[in-house]
């Protein structure tokens, strides 16, 4: 039997064997996860009484709870609950070997055929329940992060996908063909060069009507950008950081019209200010929104604009980092 023979049996054993509880206490916590694939990856795992609350993000779509949670010999095991389209069953198994986490995800087609992507993680600290004072937080000077001209200071996240960005007019544009409200699409993000720790960052934006694009910070958490009329409302509506936290009221405009946002990330907590109107006051965000590229909150992050959903137009992007003591 070859090498790869035995690793691949002993991966479907990981995944298919049976489980009994057994409480361990090193995986609780949030886990920012470092997959073979390079799919960026996070992960939640908390227990009450014996009942596991289990959350999962492959880059897109839901976190869960995810289903089926069995635990032995301090390994956990899940089923990753799929959207209704989906024909692969997904498995994950999951522990602590020598203290670093360590686990694997089984994705089972229809036909049989297994695949697998291991995982590392790297541990979370919790959200502090006490929001900073923001008077007290100091910003160094704004900085433009769009200079008007060229996308100088700009990056397509995916290489091998089609290139919709460009200037025009002096505006940010991206062109695709695209007008569903799908996860993903044929058309590129795109990054910053640099990336940032905490700041205020400054955003004006022009999305049509029924169109949807979103704005990340860090990489991490979007900022929703759609009309104030899109079918995409509270908690997925503009103002709001996606899944995440719903502003008070919608104090968007209408479709085709320039819009501001005003953006603070301090200690994972948010301020956004829309419109002049503010509609999150210094909320905590717990764990990336759904399509976030990086994961980590304790290391910094590019700004990462939404290009593989529909046309969208930016101008005026400021950033302000927050001046460490």
């Amino acid at each position: 039997m070859t090498t790869l023979s035995i690793i691949r049996l002993f991966v479907i054993f990981l995944c298919l064997r049976p489980f009994t509880a057994f409480a361990n206490d090193e995986l609780v916590g949030d886990w920012s996860l470092q997959m073979d694939s390079g799919t960026p990856a996070w992960m939640s795992i908390h227990e009450t009484d014996g009942n596991w609350d289990i959350r999962m993000r492959l880059y897109v779509g839901s976190d869960g709870p995810h289903t089926d949670v069995t635990m032995t010999d301090g390994r956990l095991a899940f089923r990753i609950r799929q959207n209704k389209k989906s024909t692969h069953a997904k498995t994950v198994n999951v522990g602590m070997t020598n203290g670093s986490l360590d686990g694997v995800v089984c994705t089972i087609s229809p036909d049989g055929a297994l695949q697998h992507d291991a995982f590392t993680g790297t541990k979370i600290p919790p959200v502090s329940s006490t929001p900073p004072d923001l008077s007290k937080v100091r910003f160094g000077l704004p900085r433009a992060l769009f200079n008007g001209k060229d996308l100088a200071g700009w990056q397509p996240y995916e290489s091998n996908k089609n290139m919709g960005w460009h200037v025009q007019d002096g505006e940010l544009v991206n062109t695709t063909p695209k007008t569903d409200f799908s996860a993903t699409g044929a058309y590129a993000n795109l990054r910053t060069d640099a990336v940032f720790g905490d700041f205020w960052l400054h955003v004006e934006f022009n999305i049509g009507e029924a169109r949807n694009s979103g704005i990340y910070l860090r990489g991490m958490y979007e900022a929703q950008v759609v009309d104030r009329n899109s079918r995409m409302q509270g908690k997925q509506g503009v103002g709001a950081i996606f899944g995440k936290i719903e502003p008070t009221k919608n104090a968007g405009k209408e479709g085709g019209t320039w819009q501001t946002y005003d953006l603070t990330l301090v200690d994972r907590h948010i301020t956004v200010i829309l419109n002049s109107v503010k509609v999150i006051d210094n909320q905590p965000v717990t764990g990336p929104t759904a399509g976030a590229v990086f994961t980590n909150p304790t290391q910094p992050g590019p700004i990462y604009l939404q290009g593989d959903h529909t046309s969208v137009r930016y101008r005026s992007i400021y950033l302000a980092p927050v001046m460490k003591d």
